[in-house]
């Protein structure tokens, strides 16, 4: 999604016959929406008197959430780029032994990219759910139950990445390469889950 791409736009081109944008762009905008909600509860506490103590701290999360957000957005695209390499390996000549080996070469070399792009999604959405921990717990109580949106944004960003990391882990022959990603992903969805469940509690308890 370009930056001057409508929200309608995106959405009619995740509904339509067309495989880009999918699930891979759907889970970058997850997580740039929990980052934005970071950065929305941010600018509603800093400078806020009752909040002053807390106003430091909250100054670095914006940074961050800010970073994170940018971060995300582009990952809209990568994560199309990375399909395209994949959709255009697999369609590569396949008639003569020395094409077929070269188409093989490239299908992997483009799987490790389609694996590592979303790799990288989850682990955004990952360092948004502990900024919007943080929000969560130091926040404007006026709008405390969006730092609780933030976090259900950027974890279902995570999961829904995830998804697209174990697909193109399948298919790679390189084990190893592979292996590490996908014990790094388990890594991260065990500590998200978790961190997710107890950030939507506290700020349950503070809304209801």
């Amino acid at each position: 999604m370009a930056e001057n791409e409508t929200i309608k736009t995106f959405l009619d081109g995740l509904a339509s016959s067309s495989p880009t944008p999918g699930g891979g762009g759907a889970a970058a905008i997850s997580g740039a929406m929990g980052a934005a909600l970071v950065s929305m509860v941010c600018n509603l506490t800093i400078g806020k008197k009752k909040y002053a103590e807390v106003e430091a701290d909250l100054k670095d999360v914006l940074a961050k959430s800010e970073a994170l957000r940018a971060t995300l957005t582009g990952m809209i695209a990568e994560d199309v780029t990375a399909f395209d390499a994949v959709m255009a390996a697999y369609g590569l000549p396949k008639e003569t032994d020395e094409q077929k080996a070269a188409r093989a070469a490239k299908i992997q070399e483009a799987l490790k990219v389609a694996t590592d792009v979303p790799l990288a999604c989850c682990r955004a959405c990952r360092a948004v759910i502990d900024l919007a921990a943080i929000a969560a717990d130091k926040g404007n109580l006026n709008v405390i139950s969006d730092a609780g949106v933030a976090v259900l944004s950027a974890y279902a960003g995570l999961r829904s990445a995830a998804l697209n990391v174990w697909v193109n882990a399948k298919g790679l022959e390189d084990r190893a390469f592979a292996n590490a990603r996908l014990t790094e992903l388990e890594g991260l969805l065990a500590e998200a889950g978790a961190l997710n469940e107890h950030v939507f509690e506290v700020v349950k308890g503070k809304v209801s």
